[in-house]
């Protein structure tokens, strides 16, 4: 999902689709006098993030950080990883006591090691009174049940939705897109008898892999877990869940099982694939990639199947400080500065939505309703559902995810060929491992 810079496209289109504000038209915000994280005395910070998909959302952070520094004479230096490098420097740097102090990470991941990071709940409870509350996923990810408080500080998520061509969809015979997974598959078997095979990467995508597999399975009533984290994965639902992977599968495109997660992006603006599912990254790149077709591509909220309720997945990202930094006070005031509306509401509306916050009042920004393409992403974290889901969220759920376990079942029944019941027992006996030495 890497692409070339389009910061001018970026400027021009957020100012076309309805944006309120462009970069220099705010004011630099001011160090929060009320704040009641004060800065160490000759604080500096490091930050470990990943590396956006989106340019806007990296060179928005970078002009926010420097605000920052501006502001309160802290300085920061911010190292970008790729998706999947991530999580090993962090575990590494939680093992060893030394580096970054702060972590952009994935998911559950701060549950791996709570006592190596400090208490986060006064900013958590400082930031949901300030701006709304939060959305469920927040506590879900963020909150140690285990440790009884708040290991990592909500950040949002990359949120997804279904991609497709529309005008490859009405040859199908599809004026919008269905509302159920059924009317998907349908959809899906029209766009390939027509040549234009669908795509959903099947390999050890971080994103793109785990996001439309736990959609499928929840879709049917799957579950990893119960919620005493007995193993639940092996199921009629899981089953079903499977069965429809599989048909799904046989409208792919070939090469899916090695996909990562910009693989899907090239084939789709390539025109080698007419349906995906992706952030808002796949949308917009198509405007300069392609103007003429631009107005061809959509994005849709994900179908709900037989449960008739959407079992949206996302990729979370939250914000965590390990105990070995210096300067605690800096990171939480850095973090709080960053999310404030006066940094925020300029740094969602620029990336046109690609991080949707945990926050809840920042739903009500105008980027959100200035095109349907980019509502769905607006809703991404409302009624979204936690890795793990229905077990108890924590390091086993991190772990599970982090080995790919759920995208490996499905892999083995639509690449592999193998039967539902033995795939099923395969990823049940791994994740029976997996939770009894977590």
């Amino acid at each position: 999902m890497k692409h070339p810079d389009r910061r001018d496209f970026l400027l021009s289109s957020a100012a076309g689709l309805g944006a309120a504000t462009l970069a220099g038209s705010l004011p630099v915000a001011a160090f929060a006098a009320d704040s009641p994280f004060k800065p160490e005395k000759g604080a500096s910070l490091q930050l470990l993030r990943w590396t956006a998909f989106v340019k806007s959302d990296e060179t928005i952070w970078d002009e926010n950080t420097k605000k920052f520094t501006a502001a309160t004479g802290v300085p920061v230096t911010i190292q970008n990883l790729t998706w999947n490098d991530v999580t090993p420097k962090a575990a590494l740097a939680a093992q060893v006591g030394s580096g970054p102090d702060i972590v952009m990470g994935w998911n559950d991941d701060p549950f791996v090691y709570p006592d190596k990071l400090i208490d986060m709940t006064d900013l958590v409870d400082f930031m949901g009174k300030a701006h709304g509350g939060w959305y469920d996923n927040a506590r879900s990810y963020c909150y140690d049940q285990d440790v009884k408080r708040w290991v990592s500080f909500p950040i949002g998520c990359t949120g997804n939705a279904v991609n497709y061509r529309k005008g490859w969809a009405k040859e199908a015979g599809f004026t919008e897109f269905p509302k159920d997974l059924d009317g998907m598959l349908k959809l899906a078997r029209g766009l390939k008898k027509n040549g234009h095979p669908t795509g959903f990467a099947l390999g050890h995508a971080v994103g793109d892999a785990n996001s439309w597999t736990h959609w499928i399975l929840w879709g049917f009533g799957g579950k990893q877990a119960n919620p005493d984290n007995s193993i639940a994965i092996n199921s009629t639902e899981t089953n079903n869940a499977l069965d429809y992977a599989r048909q799904l599968y046989e409208t792919m495109i070939d090469g899916v099982a090695g996909w990562d997660d910009s693989s899907n992006n090239k084939a789709f603006a390539a025109g080698l694939i007419g349906m995906t599912m992706n952030g808002i990254s796949i949308w917009y790149a198509e405007k300069t990639a392609d103007p003429a077709l631009f107005p061809d591509f959509a994005n849709a909220t994900p179908p709900y199947g037989p449960v008739k309720t959407h079992t949206i997945s996302n990729n979370f990202t939250s914000a965590y400080v390990f105990k070995y930094s210096k300067y605690p006070n800096a990171a939480k005031e850095y973090l709080r500065f960053m999310l404030d509306s006066p940094q925020a509401d300029r740094w969602v509306t620029e990336m046109l939505g690609y991080v949707t916050p945990a926050l809840k009042g920042y739903s009500d920004l105008p980027i959100w309703t200035s095109n349907p393409n980019i509502t769905p992403y607006r809703d991404a974290l409302a009624g979204a559902r936690y890795d793990g889901f229905n077990g108890k969220p924590g390091k086993a759920a991190a772990q599970a995810l982090d080995e790919f376990v759920l995208v490996d079942m499905f892999a083995d029944v639509c690449v592999n060929k193998m039967a539902a019941k033995d795939a099923m027992r395969k990823a049940e006996a791994k994740l029976a491992a997996i939770y009894k030495r977590a």
